[in-house]
């Protein structure tokens, strides 16, 4: 027998309107689960992004006068050069931080063209020897009151307090979402198993006329696929959410943190990897069901 979309379509509604509350349950897990992992994959990228020039030690960064002389840039690079209490320090020049700012705000054109290298401040980015608050403090302070310096900014310990928050929230909430995912899963095989059981003496006759394994498990199949295309589907827009709540925070929350963005085609991609990891679970939950089913 071949297989005809039209007869895989009838199936597959019929499916739905005979368990059409454990359909809306198992589609509602999915979407729960996969927007925890989305947020999850979200904020990760978020802290990063805001943590990137706080990496490999930098504990404050010198920002110097866009029109800073020679002279003056030199003089700063000299004090660091030669203080015992810092360890090392990475220059960025304007062309340097024009392209990081143009890699955090690729989403935002219209911000960008109105910004040009030279309108972006020269930096040295400084890992000091002792990390303590209190000494990067003193240290940021000393260079604070330098001629041709521009502004001066701490990591201090909040940076800090962020990525072990974010490590430890992010890790707990894919524990969340996975354990979602199986219980999704196993919500869909039941669910088919149901249809299979309701559906028995048709699967019967129709094996009996010749009707292959393939023919009867595919509309099933397709209706665990659909579960999880809805599921991933209502959770996209949700996700676009939790990005809308990181620019929140962004804006209003922590100053230090004004790269707290995630790009919006990143978010377009976490949103259509969740659609088609709901996809997956839908097709192997109902897979298991099917075979498990005409195995006995």
């Amino acid at each position: 027998m071949s297989l005809k979309l039209d007869y895989v379509l009838r199936e597959t509604a019929s499916n739905f309107r005979r368990n059409i509350t454990l359909t809306l349950a198992t589609v509602i897990t999915v979407t729960i689960s996969l927007t925890l992992l989305g947020a999850a994959l979200l904020f990760g990228n978020a802290v990063d992004n805001a943590t990137a020039r706080w990496k490999d030690g930098v504990e404050f960064i010198v920002f110097v006068d866009p029109d800073i002389s020679p002279e003056l840039e030199a003089d700063i690079r000299r004090q660091l050069d030669e203080s015992p209490e810092i360890r090392g320090y990475i220059y960025f020049d304007k062309d340097e931080a024009y392209a990081e700012f143009q890699g955090i705000f690729r989403d935002s054109p219209e911000f960008v063209e109105v910004i040009t290298p030279e309108r972006l401040p020269a930096s040295f980015r400084v890992k000091p020897v002792d990390t303590l608050p209190e000494q990067v403090d003193e240290l940021a302070a000393a260079f604070r009151a330098q001629p041709g310096v521009r502004a001066v900014v701490t990591a201090s310990e909040t940076i800090r307090q962020i990525e072990d928050l974010s490590n430890g929230l992010s890790q707990r909430v894919i524990i969340i979402a996975i354990i979602l995912l199986v219980a999704a899963a196993v919500l869909i095989l039941n669910t088919i198993r149901m249809a299979l059981f309701s559906r028995r003496r048709d699967i019967e006759v129709m094996k009996l006329v010749g009707a292959t394994n393939w023919f009867i498990r595919v509309p099933f199949m397709f209706e665990g696929l659909i579960q999880g295309l809805i599921g991933g589907a209502i959770a996209i827009p949700l996700i676009w959410v939790t990005n809308d709540f990181f620019s929140v925070i962004n804006s209003e929350s922590l100053p230090l943190l004004r790269d707290f963005v995630v790009d919006s085609s990143r978010v377009w991609t976490v949103g259509f990897q969740m659609m088609g990891l709901g996809a997956i679970v839908g097709t192997v939950g109902s897979g298991i069901a099917v075979s498990r089913f005409l195995d006995t």
